[in-house]
């Protein structure tokens, strides 16, 4: 017969706060701990720099940032989709909600889809053939001015 190991009530609550700690940590590690690049936004007033992750393959994209309960403000995932064609995004198993920025080959805007629905099915559509998605934290793209037609730097986009 198996023996019951039984906690405390102040160590139960205590080993669940550290778990979650834990968890919290890990997936700010994972994406503080990963490769990133500039990428910068040529706004009206001034450029915006986001230290971006580069997911350039289909495994890649598709997972995106899907389960991270955290984004630092001036952090970045850029999808590159090889070629312009028309890209559809969603927010399933995405925790936070997010600004997408599609952007042409040549580093235009086309298009800013603002404060997008974590969790959601709904289909975000580039409404044009885009080379790449920017996804940065919901309202900064309000809050630093970045609007369509503005220009991104990144070695991924001609001049």
């Amino acid at each position: 017969m198996k023996s019951v190991i039984r906690l405390p009530f102040g160590a139960f609550i205590y080993l669940v706060s550290a778990m979650a700690f834990l968890f919290v940590v890990s997936g700010t590690t994972v994406l503080a701990g990963g490769q990133t690049e500039p990428v910068i936004i040529e706004t009206s007033t001034r450029p915006v720099t986001f230290d971006s992750e580069i997911m350039r393959t289909e495994p890649e994209r598709e997972q995106g940032l899907m389960f991270r309960p955290y984004l630092p403000e001036m952090r970045g995932m850029l999808f590159d989709f090889g070629e312009e064609r028309p890209v559809q995004m969603w927010m399933k198993d995405t925790l936070i909600p997010l600004d997408m920025i599609f952007i042409r080959r040549d580093g235009t805007i086309a298009r800013i889809i603002s404060n997008t629905e974590p969790n959601s099915t709904r289909v975000l559509p580039s409404g044009e053939p885009v080379l790449a998605v920017l996804e940065i934290n919901a309202g900064l793209a309000a809050k630093y001015k970045i609007e369509a037609g503005a220009h991104v730097v990144h070695p991924l986009f001609s001049k």
